[in-house]
């Protein structure tokens, strides 16, 4: 714990100076790629800060550098983790993750992004996986070339190793936590056009290895397709309708193991920035696992009202999903979802459930105090979808097979959080969460309620 109060005292300290400074500046982005800084070069502030965020390197301004970077530290202490199946840790531990960047601009045509990585997890018991402990490696290089830039219409190729993430995140994310972040090798097309947005890609999962600069394409899990996104729609604000092809040429579900031909077919309408939000998503899964046909899907509801006008601003709401499963073990067909490259901890950092094979309800409440705190409480019950199959982590790992149990109720998630950011640079966090276990995991494996806390302070710059 003394590294924690080390590093909180270093972020505390950053000069008050700069942080009045650096108001008028964007806030920071989950793609730190996505940031814009060149508006700078018409700014006349002088302080460190600004000339770390846009440096120009020749006269005109056109051609200028900006660094960035994003540290962040957490404790977290288990009891029964994974339910009783892993061995006990009586004094927790940390996890720390450093992300540091380049972004090079060469007049509008040429640009340069690199990223380096650094995730550590001390104290692990037993040994983390490189999700949690990867040393060094170039987590992100790639090249952007603007080929169309005028007033009404953006086209960009970006070529090179990059963090992908579309609309909700449901299928392909950065995956902040639990650690490491995720990353690809591939080619993108982007355009912009108004309310219209299209990418188009081909990528390579990047496996993470637990050594120094020996993260490398996986040859054995590519994807592709076409994310369009289109606002202002009449009704609904926004859609989202897209076509990702997936291949895995190791896949192994609870029914069948072998090489994976996956074509997801989604469509998404949601509204974010109102008092009443909403976010519904539908996906539609087919092709093949070696012999058997694949035909699965999932709906996802997020639903919530915020009382903005009112003391406290509290704001309800609640998400459901109904994720299919393998109906008979007998047949020739998959009907389990392969939720891809979703975030990392789907339900928190507790329960290591993925989106495969499950049903759930989600309410939610939180209130923002006085000193900007938000405080949040929500409790998520879980069921099978499927009897006749199993739960999966988020890389569709198997926790335990279906023919290990014939109950469908997993158990729920009672969760607390408390958001607090100091600054425009840090942001401190504390939860707690009680996953009561229940008939499933209780005839699966160990079934103990698993009591889970952490800490967590993050600095971006």
């Amino acid at each position: 714990m003394r590294i924690f109060w080390i590093l909180l005292i270093f972020m505390l300290g950053v000069p008050i100076g700069t942080v009045c400074n650096a108001q008028n500046l964007q806030p920071f982005k989950l793609l730190r790629y996505e940031e814009d800084y060149s508006f700078l070069k018409v700014d006349s502030t002088t302080d460190w800060y600004h000339h770390l965020k846009f440096r120009p390197l020749n006269q005109t301004n056109s051609t200028y550098l900006s660094a960035g970077g994003d540290i962040r530290y957490q404790y977290l202490y288990f009891k029964n983790e994974d339910w009783g199946d892993m061995p006990e840790d009586d004094d927790g531990f940390t996890l720390t993750r450093w992300l540091m960047h380049v972004d090079l601009h060469i007049h509008s045509r040429i640009r340069v992004f690199a990223e380096l990585q650094s995730a550590f997890a001390n104290s692990r018991i037993p040994a983390a996986p490189p999700i949690e402990d990867n040393p060094l490696d170039l987590h992100q290089a790639f090249f952007d070339w603007n080929t169309i830039r005028s007033s009404n219409l953006h086209i960009t190729i970006r070529a090179g190793r990059q963090e992908i993430a579309f609309g909700s995140q449901r299928l392909v994310s950065v995956r902040d936590a639990p650690n490491a972040r995720q990353s690809f090798d591939g080619i993108k097309i982007i355009i912009n056009q108004h309310q219209n947005s299209l990418n188009a890609f081909y990528a390579n999962y990047v496996k993470g290895k637990s050594g120094i600069f020996d993260d490398s394409s996986n040859d054995d899990q590519r994807f592709y397709g076409i994310y369009f996104s289109r606002s202002h729609v009449p009704l609904v604000k926004n859609i989202d309708a897209y076509y990702v092809g997936f291949e895995n040429a190791n896949a192994k579900l609870d029914d069948g193991a072998g090489r994976e031909i996956r074509h997801t077919f989604g469509m998404r309408i949601w509204d974010l920035r109102r008092d009443w939000k909403y976010d519904l998503e539908g996906i539609y899964q087919t092709g093949t696992l070696e012999q058997n046909s694949i035909s699965a899907w999932s709906v996802s509801l997020i639903s919530s009202y915020l009382f903005s006008r009112t003391r406290l601003k509290p704001e309800i709401g609640v998400k459901t999903e109904l994720i299919s499963g393998n109906r008979k073990y007998t047949d020739t067909k998959t009907e389990t979802v392969n939720p891809l490259f979703p975030q990392g901890a789907y339900f928190g950092l507790a329960a290591k459930i993925g989106p495969a094979n499950l049903m759930d309800v989600h309410p939610a409440i939180s209130i923002v105090t006085k000193n900007n705190v938000r405080w949040s409480m929500d409790y998520a019950a879980i069921w099978r979808y499927s009897l006749n199959d199993g739960i999966y982590r988020g890389n569709m790992s198997m926790i335990y097979s279906g023919q290990q149990g014939t109950s469908r109720y997993i158990g729920g998630q009672l969760s607390a959080t408390a958001v607090y950011p100091a600054n425009k640079f840090i942001v401190l966090i504390c939860g707690f969460s009680w996953f009561d276990a229940h008939a499933f995991l209780k005839e699966a494996g160990s079934g103990n309620d698993i009591l889970f806390g952490f800490t967590s302070a993050q600095l971006k710059f």
